[in-house]
């Protein structure tokens, strides 16, 4: 679908190579990385972004930084092991990807470091791992779409918020996956895409992703989705999302709720898709999802040319997550199939 991934090793495997998604869609470009304090900033800054692809990032960045680094004692490794998975866990604390995948890569680190004698041996059997996990979302995300896929029709109109494609994934994508197997298929769907404020990744991720595919979009301020859903236009919302408690409950970039919301009173189907890593069966509902508060200024300054605050003193509220709960959610979908919620 495209010619490129999201999050990979550059060739000779030292650094990570990802597409700096904070320049879209006006430049195309890629940055390789393997200093820690580079990776944690690319992943808070979101120069990559999406569950799923931030689980992949952190798990090739542990293993190149420490590449980087080389310490020669096995104490010394350890030690810098620990600070940098305690250091990449704290960047985006709501996605269970990122714990998920850097858990996976941490067991084998502590059983390596007991059999192999040099670093380098220790980080290729990290590095297999991460590909695995790469290699494993790969092939999850393809069934997320034929299985999101079989809910829908050709020419469907419908509606999404924030990126869950290509973009925020190793390949394909989650609540976007369906769209392009449909239009692969000539379902000829047509897609509104929500801007999703502040930090706009419908505006300039998810209505760039789907141009470049040929997919018929349409791009919205998060105020125009309840217009958009009383007039009818709408014939299914899908959205990914970062967290799912055991209750059902989902956590997904903050205005998932409201479009939630409206879809429920419009009769309208609400469909959540993700990889089944996403369920975290130890937080028992949405209110034990730790949400990630982020800086003011991506409110007031970011994407405007003069700050949009009153210089007087006016607080600023940006959580990048809200909870949708399960009531409102007609189904979740995974590549295990279909759980229908009502």
């Amino acid at each position: 679908m495209f010619n490129f991934d999201s999050v990979e090793l550059s060739k000779d495997r030292k650094k990570l190579k990802i597409l700096d998604q904070t320049l879209l869609p006006w430049q195309e470009s890629f940055v390789y990385l393997s200093d820690i304090d580079e990776i944690i900033d690319a992943i808070v800054r979101l120069k990559v972004r999406g569950a799923p692809a931030i689980g992949i990032a952190a798990a090739y960045g542990i293993c190149v930084s420490i590449l980087e680094r080389y310490p020669v004692g096995k104490k010394e490794l350890s030690s810098v092991f620990e600070d940098y998975y305690k250091r990449l866990l704290e960047s985006r604390p709501t996605a269970v990807n990122l714990k998920t995948a850097l858990d996976r890569i941490r067991d084998t680190f502590n059983l390596s470091i007991n059999f192999r004698s040099s670093t380098e041996e220790i980080v290729d059997d990290m590095m297999e791992v991460a590909d695995s996990i790469k290699e494993e979302d790969i092939k999850m995300c393809l069934a997320i779409a034929e299985n999101g896929l079989s809910l829908l029709k050709p020419g469907m109109s419908i509606l999404t918020h924030c990126n869950a494609g290509h973009l925020a994934v190793s390949r394909y994508g989650t609540a976007l996956g369906p769209i392009y197997l449909g239009q692969e298929r000539g379902y000829n769907f047509k897609v509104y895409a929500d801007e999703t404020r502040p930090l706009l990744q419908g505006a300039r991720l998810t209505a760039y992703e789907l141009s470049c595919f040929g997919v018929d979009t349409t791009l919205q301020c998060d105020n125009m989705a309840a217009s958009l859903m009383s007039s009818g236009k709408i014939d299914a919302v899908l959205v990914g999302c970062d967290r799912i408690a055991a209750n059902g409950d989902v956590a997904n970039k903050i205005g998932t709720l409201g479009v939630a919301i409206i879809a429920k009173h419009y009769g309208i189907p609400f469909y959540v898709l993700g990889p089944s890593t996403t369920y975290d069966p130890l937080t028992a509902s949405g209110k034990d999802i730790q949400i990630e508060q982020r800086e003011a200024d991506e409110v007031t300054h970011m994407w405007y040319e003069k700050p949009m605050k009153y210089k007087g003193e006016v607080k600023i509220y940006n959580p990048a997550f809200d909870v949708t709960p399960s009531s409102l959610i007609t189904a979740i979908i995974t590549e295990k199939g279909i759980n229908k919620l009502k």
